[in-house]
């Protein structure tokens, strides 16, 4: 499935129009052309080489997925491998979708598997600010990238916003929600590290298109790259500083797990020495030769008075430190 428009001094002239009028348009300076395929069969990339003379490489990288981040650079055009993010609202899974994106002097050719990246707000960011169409392909790369980037931005406030959610169940006692701690930080640790892959390399992607020799980016153009370029930087920094949120909250649930542990066991301590008092009376008392009180009431009443004296004195002893 291909969809096309042309962009003639600035201004949509067509869209959806026979791919097979692009060679009419490539090579004319005041063009500039996008073309979109989606499940691209061998025949459509031999077209695509056919009528824009891509490298054989960049076309490889196109058709193979799961390519990292990155901007390659050939003689006659750039390739670039970028992902859209999204989260699973139930699990907070990240999942990424692959884009591939051709980049000319006058045409961005973009390549996508599967229905899961859709187009349609890209289109949408190009008509919001149609007034910069004038600046030719520069133009149609901006509205890519920024929508991409801030796909990440949402992805990693959305990930925070589930590691503040995690952070108010760190020092819950009810034993569902102990559980739920150790399970999905785990699961937020895995989102992370899977959006750090797709995150990180798009600094140097977008500081690439900025550089003047490629002449993708021009002057006008520019501040609006820089903005993209911010956002880039804010969301690397906010991702690493999540991952270091998660592992802290990981160590901490640990911790209150074995201080919990400590407390359990400092309490069945403690009761354990006040059933040692009464054992230990019975047992003296129980011995199978005469001693002070033996055979009589006032014995009985003694070794009774003992271990009901010795026991609240460490009961009270236990409590005054806390123990019990």
């Amino acid at each position: 499935m291909t969809r096309t428009r042309l962009y003639r001094n600035g201004t949509l002239e067509r869209e959806n129009f026979p791919v097979q009028d692009i060679a009419e348009y490539v090579t004319d300076p005041s063009c500039t052309v996008w073309l979109d395929v989606r499940d691209p069969a061998s025949s459509d990339f031999d077209m695509i080489t056919e009528e824009f003379g891509l490298h054989a490489l960049a076309v490889e990288d196109a058709t193979y997925e799961h390519q990292r981040p990155k901007l390659d650079t050939y003689r006659t055009h750039l390739f670039l491998s970028a992902y859209a993010v999204s989260i699973e609202p139930a699990t907070g899974a990240v999942r990424t979708s692959e884009v591939s994106a051709f980049i000319t002097a006058n045409a961005l050719i973009t390549v996508r598997k599967g229905e899961h990246f859709r187009m349609e707000p890209v289109v949408e960011r190009w008509d919001d600010s149609a007034e910069l169409a004038k600046f030719g392909v520069g133009f149609l790369v901006h509205g890519l990238i920024d929508y991409l980037v801030d796909g990440h931005f949402a992805a990693v406030q959305d990930l925070d916003d589930r590691i503040e959610q995690l952070e108010d169940l760190l020092f819950e006692d009810n034993p569902a929600d102990i559980r739920a701690v150790q399970h999905r930080s785990f699961e937020l640790r895995k989102s992370l590290v899977r959006l750090r892959r797709v995150v990180l390399p798009m600094r140097e992607v977008v500081n690439a298109l900025l550089r003047r020799d490629l002449h993708v980016v021009s002057e006008p153009m520019r501040p609006y790259f820089q903005d993209v370029y911010d956002h880039v930087l804010r969301a690397t920094e906010w991702t690493e500083s999540l991952r270091d949120l998660i592992t802290t909250v990981m160590e901490t649930n640990l911790t209150v797990q074995g201080n919990r542990m400590n407390l359990i066991m400092k309490k069945v301590t403690s009761w354990a020495a006040i059933i040692a008092v009464p054992t230990a009376v019975t047992g003296f008392y129980g011995q199978n030769v005469p001693y002070p009180g033996f055979s009589t009431h006032a014995g009985f009443w003694t070794s009774t008075g003992v271990m009901i004296g010795c026991s609240v004195v460490l009961y009270a002893a236990f409590k005054l430190r806390d123990w019990i």
